[in-house]
């Protein structure tokens, strides 16, 4: 490396472009990053010495027993004595606890290697029953047939997802690197899936210029995007591995920053990145494998993905294709708040605390929607809701192609239906959809049609709740539209009401909470699992029994029954007459910008630039994408609208139920179009299933 003619060696450079600063901290940064590490304490993110222990201890164990197995596979195989004792296997751990993030209770992700002698099958049987005698393991159950296959289970209190993955190779060494794409060579693809997590994690570690930095400021985002209600990859806004790469791209430009600094200039560079410019910690690289990458200049797909930040190890992914147009409003929104809050911090006007006050998410908006997910037994409700909440992103893109609405957010926190107001061995939980309407123009009252939006929503649950044989009798799901004077009836007083709870209440939530699992919204972070799915959790019951009114009965059901009870069951009632919602209640038009439209299917005409393969500050940027974002739905399509309309062109993800432990997170591959439903997809037979279709339709009026 040449030197420069101060004598000084030249920096290293990270990512794709130039860092923005060099600058070395100053006392007071450190003074800074003292009181933000202070104040993220209260909410459980950072382990004991004894836990990291305790983990460490159980990692070791079970890659002895992985090593001890592998051993006596390859013995039963016949391998020659010296091949049986240089065999190997290995564990290796990805997500939050590789990268060094993870929170008190969280469990671990790890992937068992082994040589190319040993099948998948061996795994999920000779491996499963060699831990099934051990007493240290509980709750041991393989889910084979997943789109990951993955072991579940408890390992002396720790919850961990065990993964496969068999390489090419004759033995496996104690110091394999998975970063070298060669290793994919000659893979099936479940392996290919299974390493990704591993390949995606440690290249991010190694791409970043001080670990330590980045750990402490990826864990004030983690922790700032759960306390606002933006961390949920399933619900199109992002997951672990993506602010992990947002927060990477920021230590490579100021690779000198410590995290109070670092935290500030994420909120300032991602506040103003000209979307859908890609966020890239390198350069793409194509290894010659055949295997599908994200490239719009390639891929006409990908050229409309809104919120594009991609993976760095090969296969290159988009980590954030479930982003809707919505969703990337609301985090646009969230960045800005924090760059507003980050400047008052480093001014000395607040304290970091400030940065983890939850939004009132049920003040912000005047009309929402409610979701409700219920069935019989709490089984059927653990993988009905996985089902359910992981479509939800469809019922949001659906309502955000209404001409009349400008934004759908979606709260990624569930809440339990009240017992007064469901059968009493119903397991029910709730989603809340948060809506603006248009402004009303140059018209006395507009009527808005939502029955539409939401049947084809509860069309596409109930295809693939067909598809997958998952539909029990029981299974329910019902969306009505309520006012914010309404929530009442829903949420327990404390999630309704104006006033923000202080500071020290939320300290003493997360400290001395009875309740193991609080919605955001009652300021407690849930800090037990650290994955990208936003489970279903119980919050405290409303005591508040919901009354009827046209509202509430203006609701689509579905529900899965008996057939005597179809027998008997009571035509569907009329549609509900219209709610009339004054001029008061109209929102103003929240104005989305060209290219901000939900991506049509690919066989839609377009108009489109490509975008250029950096990962650059807005600054260093030179183009932004643009298309042409389908028109907005003006009605609910009338029965021969139906009969035309195409296949639906929705992509695959995982379903996160007891049949699918939900690998979003770094499975960024999709699902063969065979195991997705589509609009051709037969209805269940009405002999066993009912499906009450009732309409939720509002007027709007305009003050005169």
């Amino acid at each position: 490396m040449k030197e420069m003619s101060s004598g000084q060696q030249p920096q290293k450079h990270y990512g794709i472009t130039s860092a923005i600063s060099h600058a070395p901290p100053r006392e007071i940064d450190n003074q800074y990053t003292k009181k933000l590490s202070d104040a993220m304490k209260p909410f459980g993110v950072f382990e004991d010495e004894d836990e990291l222990n305790h983990r460490l201890a159980v990692l070791g164990k079970l890659n002895n027993f992985v090593k001890e197995w592998i051993s006596e596979i390859s013995e039963s195989k016949n391998l020659p004595p010296s091949a049986v004792t240089n065999v190997g296997g290995k564990i290796f751990t990805f997500g939050s606890y590789r990268l060094g993030v993870h929170t008190k209770g969280a469990d671990i992700d790890a992937l068992c290697v082994a040589p190319r002698h040993v099948e998948r099958t061996d795994f999920f049987s000779s491996f499963f029953e060699k831990i099934k005698l051990h007493e240290e393991i509980k709750d041991l159950r393989a889910v084979e047939d997943a789109f990951v296959p993955v072991i579940k289970f408890k390992f002396d209190g720790i919850e961990i997802d065990l993964l496969f993955a068999r390489l090419a190779l004759q033995s496996i060494p104690d110091n394999l690197d998975l970063r070298g794409d060669s290793m994919l060579r000659n893979l099936d693809i479940r392996c290919i899936r299974s390493l990704n997590g591993c390949r995606v994690t440690d290249e991010i570690l190694y791409l970043v210029p001080n670990k330590e930095n980045f750990r402490l400021t990826l864990r004030a985002i983690k922790l700032w995007a759960k306390r606002r209600g933006i961390y949920s990859n399933m619900l199109g806004f992002l997951g672990g591995v993506s602010w992990a790469m947002l927060v990477a791209r920021t230590c490579q430009l100021y690779p000198n920053a410590v995290a109070a600094t670092l935290v500030h200039k994420f909120f300032l560079v991602f506040s103003k990145w000209e979307w859908p410019n890609p966020v890239l910690l390198k350069q793409p690289e194509d290894s010659n494998l055949n295997l599908p990458v994200w490239d719009p200049r390639v891929n006409p797909s990908d050229r409309y993905h809104l919120m594009p930040i991609i993976t760095p190890a090969y296969p290159q992914q988009n980590s954030t294709y479930n982003v809707s147009t919505s969703t990337r409003t609301i985090m646009s929104e969230e960045f800005k708040y924090g760059l507003s809050v980050t400047d008052e911090i480093l001014q000395g006007k607040t304290e970091w605390s400030k940065l983890f006050e939850p939004p009132n998410f049920f003040q912000k908006y005047k009309h929402y929607i409610v979701l409700t997910a219920s069935a019989s037994t709490e089984e059927n409700h653990l993988e009905w809701i996985g089902l359910v909440e992981s479509k939800i992103r469809v019922l949001v893109g659906n309502l955000e192609r209404n001409e009349y609405i400008t934004l759908a957010h979606v709260n990624p926190q569930s809440f339990p239906g009240s017992k007064e107001n469901r059968s009493e061995n119903d397991f029910v939980s709730m989603w809340f959809i948060g809506i603006n309407f248009k402004k009303v123009e140059n018209a006395e009252s507009v009527n808005i049609d939502l029955t539409f939006d939401i049947q084809s929503f509860t069309d596409t649950v109930y295809r693939q709740a067909n598809n997958i044989n998952m539909l029990k009798d029981g299974m329910k799901i019902e969306a009505m539209h309520v006012k914010k004077k309404q929530l009442h009836q829903y949420l327990p007083p404390e999630l309704v009401q104006k006033k923000k709870r202080s500071i020290a209440d939320l300290n003493r939530s997360s400290n001395g909470s009875s309740s193991k699992r609080l919605s955001l919204d009652s300021s407690h972070l849930d800090s037990s699992r650290d994955t990208d799915s936003g489970t279903p959790f119980s919050s405290p019951t409303p005591t508040c029994k919901p009354k009827p009114s046209p509202l509430t009965r203006s609701a689509l059901s579905m529900s899965c029954a008996n057939p005597a009870v179809v027998a008997n069951a009571p035509s569907p009632p009329a549609a509900s007459p219209p709610a009339a919602v004054t001029s008061g209640d109209v929102e103003p038009s929240a104005g989305s910008g060209p290219g901000e439209e939900p991506a049509p299917p690919d066989d839609q005409p377009r108009v489109d630039a490509q975008p250029p393969l950096n990962g650059a500050p807005p600054a260093a940027a030179a183009t932004t994408t643009t298309t042409t974002a389908p028109s907005k739905r003006p009605h609910s399509p009338t029965q021969e609208d139906l009969a035309k309309r195409p296949k639906d062109p929705e992509v695959g993800g995982v379903v996160p139920s007891v049949n699918n432990p939900g690998w979003s997170l770094f499975t960024l591959l999709r699902l063969p179009s065979m195991e997705l439903p589509d609009a051709s997809s037969p209805l269940p037979a009405s002999q066993s299933c009912r499906v009450v279709k009732n309409s939720i339709k509002l007027a709007l009026n305009r003050h005169k």
